[in-house]
């Protein structure tokens, strides 16, 4: 005798199955996607008029974020107002993005069980550890421009305690993620993930250099000197290219002189981009969404600065912001990999099961167990969805370079060109006083 959800009662499987096509037809609905919400602070940033960029994203904000999007809100936001040179309000923003993403991993640990169930979207965004990392690079410059040089290297000290963090971090999750999936008799592929490649950073070496030797600490700034020498060294896939000329000179100041430097960052970091992969499983198949970091093309081939007086010189790339964030992401992509297997795996087997009953069962009970069938296959096409959640407004690479000149006042403008030379942007500084025996840093924005 077969089981039954009927009761015997003919007719009443049909209408809790047209219950559940209901509730499917409004999940499906909630988990589509619509139009790109950032197309209206995108428009305005692109045009560089970031205090604009800062209120347009205010004004959209409840249709670009959920409460559980609430780190996003403030590093997008914390950034376009670094941009804005509102330098206090950024400093508050990203610190409570840091504050809320340290809150956030541990809130993440208790939400996991929904995410195995329905998507990681389902859970409080804790951020991505590029994120974590440059909020404090660029916090350390809204303090250096608010004239605190003191919290400016606490924030390059944190910045470099959790890049020393990252392996031992990762290493961890994995190992919870393969426990997880022998619990669930889901197959996991073995961890191939090699070495974490990205474990110092030469533009936070470069910037505790420069904070050191404007503090008149020049044993730190020699060692931060060194240690950006040692970064760019280890990590080859990284840093492709050579160490700026100028970060020889930084040390090598002559009696009277005095230095100035310049960082210009250009591009935008990566965003994220869905592909999909699908499984046949008998008459259904497994749906698998994964996260895929997408570059961000810039025009900008190179940076240089021209003084009113004729002298010139090119800012070098220091750091490929953009290379940074792919290598970070790697060391995260195996743990959403296997988690989205074993997400993915429950979900189809479920609609499986129900198919196995539809073809034992016969009258209603099949007829419903089919449904049920179905309406989990849609379930998990639908509610199968990547995590594409991430911080905008990163730039995509941050170039430097330094002069040594008489102790004076200066106006040069920062040109930032395509391969061909054409102008994409460029930024003017008005009597800019340049003083001995101090750090005198400007920062040069263009994000096309």
């Amino acid at each position: 005798m077969g089981f039954s959800l009927s009761d015997g009662k003919p007719g009443v499987g049909l209408p809790l199955l047209c219950r559940c096509a209901c509730l499917c037809f409004c999940l499906c609905l909630c988990f589509c996607t619509t139009t790109d919400p950032y197309i209206p602070v995108d428009h305005v940033v692109d045009s560089e008029d970031f205090s604009a960029g800062v209120e347009t994203l205010e004004s959209h904000s409840k249709s670009i974020y959920r409460d559980k999007d609430r780190v996003l809100y403030l590093l997008d936001k914390g950034m376009l107002s670094h941009y804005a040179k509102d330098y206090r309000d950024s400093s508050a923003l990203l610190e409570d993005g840091e504050k809320q993403i340290e809150a956030n991993f541990a809130v993440s640990i208790s939400q996991e069980a929904g995410t195995f169930l329905i998507n990681d979207r389902s859970r409080e965004y804790d951020g991505e550890d590029y994120e974590d990392i440059y909020l404090n690079v660029f916090n350390a410059l809204n303090y250096y421009h608010r004239g605190d040089m003191d919290e400016a290297l606490v924030e390059i000290r944190r910045m470099n305690n959790k890049i020393r963090n990252l392996s031992v971090k990762y290493g961890r999750i994995n190992t919870r993620l393969q426990q997880a999936a022998l619990s669930n008799n889901t197959e996991v592929p073995a961890n191939q993930q090699a070495p974490a490649k990205f474990n110092d950073s030469a533009l936070a070496r470069y910037a505790g250099m420069l904070f050191y030797r404007g503090e008149g600490l020049f044993d730190d700034a020699r060692i931060d000197q060194n240690q950006l020498k040692v970064a760019m060294a280890d990590s080859p896939s990284i840093y492709h290219h050579k160490i700026p000329s100028s970060v020889e000179e930084e040390l090598l100041i002559p009696a009277g002189m005095a230095r100035l430097n310049i960082i210009g960052f250009s591009g935008r970091s990566p965003v994220k981009t869905e592909e999909v992969i699908r499984i046949p499983l008998g008459v259904n198949w497994i749906k698998i969404s994964l996260p895929v970091m997408t570059a961000r093309a810039s025009q900008i081939a190179s940076v240089d600065a021209v003084f009113d007086s004729g002298e010139q010189f090119t800012l070098e790339l220091l750091e490929d912001i953009s290379a940074v964030v792919s290598a970070t992401f790697i060391q995260k992509k195996n743990a959403i990999y296997a988690k989205s297997i074993i997400r993915a795996s429950i979900k189809g087997t479920a609609g499986t099961v129900f198919n196995i009953l539809g073809e034992t069962e016969d009258g209603n009970n099949a007829a419903l167990f089919s449904g049920l069938g179905l309406l989990a296959q849609v379930y998990a096409e639908a509610s199968e969805k990547a995590d594409l959640r991430v911080a905008r407004y990163f730039p995509g690479k941050a170039h430097v370079g330094g002069i040594n000149v008489p102790p004076g006042t200066y106006s040069f403008t920062v040109f930032f060109r395509s391969a061909g030379g054409k102008v994409i942007g460029a930024q003017r500084f008005e009597n800019v006083t340049v003083r001995a025996g101090a750090l005198n840093l400007m920062e040069a924005v263009c994000l096309r």
